[in-house]
């Protein structure tokens, strides 16, 4: 099954730390499974996400960054 969520994070970053929190129970409760990159291993993506970590995906398209609602993005799965 394809990861319908994806995690944009880096290490030691308490953001992340929250962010994964929430995605792991909505995850779980719904069945989805997500993916988590850390943007520190890729030039292009510490460029393009430096400044909003965590960024959260859902489907391909940007879903949140900074903080993740737990609301939309049981939402967002739902559709």
């Amino acid at each position: 099954m394809e990861p319908r969520v994806t995690l944009y994070s880096r290490p030691g970053c308490h953001l992340c730390e929250q962010a994964r929190a929430v995605i792991e129970r909505v995850c779980a409760d719904t069945g989805e499974a997500y993916v988590e990159v850390f943007i520190d291993d890729d030039p292009a993506l510490v460029e393009r996400f430096t400044n909003e970590v965590p960024v959260t995906y859902v489907d391909g398209q940007q879903h949140d960054f900074w903080r993740v609602s737990e609301e939309r993005l049981r939402e967002a799965l739902a559709r």
